[in-house]
């Protein structure tokens, strides 16, 4: 079997990530915010929509299924149950189901959403996770209805995968503007320099900076590196110089970097 994973771009800078069975033409979506560049993609590719799969209740992630489902009426969604999405099949922590003979579980990964999921979907020994805006490359979503301690949980949940077979695949292309924070935060992180250039390099080709691995965001985002490295010492004073800490605990540092980056 041939799978193929494609972001479709959207609004000014978001990916609906598309997974796509060459051998039978279908296709999956997942967060489909917006209808017609997906169905632009579908037509120039000749694909049938077989699933569409819902991290989180925001419009840019949603505004496109009902649409989707008029022109697919076999489609299934998939979405918490708190979402109220119409014919939704609800899905949950730890819920495991099948596509195309590979299996998919699903987390919930709380704190940009108070209900967010990912999807990870293993494919050739990789762990492929569409994480929506919970993790992004050198950095994470803001806290809406979640709280940051179960932001937190969830970063410190992703770092616990293998580190060389999990791939992030974010919803948004922020890669930029998170390395430049990233860097504010860790000046003379080596790591974080070449990711600048590789990231502007790619992005002045029109290329996405996206998927990236767990074994790159350990060096070079502040957010999962104070979980990782916890006495990131180039961490822990940037921070306190701006923010003086209480205590140098993990959860304290993470919070105050998304304080900072909240400002940046």
């Amino acid at each position: 079997m041939s799978i193929e994973i494609r972001p479709i771009s959207a609004f000014s800078d978001n990916y609906i990530w598309t997974i796509i069975n060459t051998k039978n033409n279908q296709a999956i979506v997942i967060d489909a915010g917006d209808a017609t560049p997906v169905l632009d993609f579908f037509k120039q590719n000749q694909l049938d929509l077989l699933q569409i799969w819902i991290t989180h209740h925001h419009h840019d992630h949603i505004g496109g299924v009902q649409t989707l489902l008029e022109h697919f009426p076999n489609a299934k969604l998939y979405a918490h149950a708190n979402l109220g999405l119409q014919n939704a099949m609800t899905v949950s922590e730890s819920q495991i189901f099948e596509v195309w003979g590979n299996l998919v579980q699903v987390w919930q990964v709380a704190g940009h959403t108070a209900e967010h999921l990912a999807y990870l979907l293993t494919l050739d020994d990789k762990l492929h996770i569409f994480c929506g805006d919970t993790l992004f490359s050198a950095g994470c979503g803001r806290v809406f209805t979640g709280t940051i301690e179960q932001l937190f949980e969830s970063f410190d949940r992703f770092n616990s995968l293998h580190d060389d077979t999990a791939l992030f695949y974010p919803a948004h292309e922020y890669t930029l503007s998170n390395l430049k924070f990233a860097q504010m935060i860790e000046p003379n992180n080596m790591d974080i320099q070449q990711a600048i250039a590789k990231a502007t390099m790619l992005r002045q080709a029109g290329k996405p900076t996206v998927p990236t691995t767990l074994a790159d965001e350990r060096k070079i985002n502040p957010f999962l590196r104070i979980i990782y490295q916890p006495k990131s010492k180039q961490i822990i004073e940037t921070v306190n110089a701006k923010i003086p800490l209480t205590d140098t605990h993990p959860i304290t540092i993470f919070s105050a970097l998304r304080e900072l980056k909240n400002n940046f």
